[in-house]
């Protein structure tokens, strides 16, 4: 199961997870790019179903749990993904309430409800992998909104509460911690602010901005039994912003 998966890291973890043989259930709000997804994998000989949901809400979520079950009858890994950094650039007083609760709703409810709904499954066979999507800004000032550092901060405290508590019952819970990667969101800023694309790069040891696919392979990775004594905590995909 793949939330965010219309777009970015999510679409391009669906591809990568397929091609490798896994059995993908897609979720994300656009119903027409996840049609279109699971269409695209299923014809390059991929496994793959759809549920169109917001992570807000908790019955979206458990619809989309419920989709993985009933076509592929098991939940055996689970990558957490869908983000928002919020629309408002600008210090912490400036911030206004609807865009910090986006923010919330979607980082640390969002992935709150997935667990939820993810982890009695997996208690029921006894195994499981999740990973959940954090950010460089859940470990440093990065100078993005105040809201999402706070966010992604509580993602991986989520992360390490839940590997905690699941882990003597067989369910690894993991977090990736991302650094500034070519989605639909940062193409968009930068296209609007120019300036912004040269700031971003000029934090990364690596002088560049991930792609997608980049980070989708560390999920993979944690998801899969290769990391079968990796646990509670995190990677970091950021280009070598975290050693700055």
């Amino acid at each position: 199961m793949i939330t965010g998966a219309s777009s970015g890291i999510g679409e391009a973890a669906a591809r990568l997870f397929a091609r490798e043989g896994a059995a993908v259930l897609v979720m994300a709000r656009r119903e027409d790019r996840l049609k279109h997804l699971a269409a695209r994998i299923e014809a390059d000989g991929g496994r793959a179903a759809y549920s169109v949901g917001d992570v807000t809400e908790r019955g979206d979520v458990d619809r989309a749990v419920a989709a993985t079950l009933e076509r592929f009858g098991a939940l055996d890994g689970a990558f957490n993904n869908a983000g928002y950094a919020g629309s408002v650039l600008g210090p912490l007083h400036e911030q206004g309430e609807e865009d910090y609760d986006r923010v919330m709703d979607v980082n640390v409810r969002g992935t709150w409800n997935c667990l939820r709904a993810q982890i009695p499954v997996m208690l029921e066979a006894g195994r499981g992998a999740i990973v959940n999507t954090s950010s460089s800004a859940g470990l440093i000032y990065t100078g993005a909104p105040a809201p999402y550092i706070a966010a992604k901060h509580a993602v991986l405290g989520l992360t390490k509460s839940a590997a905690a508590e699941y882990g003597e019952r067989g369910i690894r819970v993991n977090a990736l911690t991302v650094g500034t990667t070519m989605s639909e969101m940062i193409q968009g800023a930068i296209e609007a602010a120019p300036a912004l694309g040269e700031a971003f790069v000029a934090r990364q040891i690596q002088q560049r901005i991930a792609e997608p696919a980049e980070i989708a392979e560390a999920a993979l990775w944690l998801l899969s039994d290769r990391a079968s004594f990796a646990t509670g905590g995190h990677i970091a995909v950021d280009g070598g912003i975290g050693a700055i």
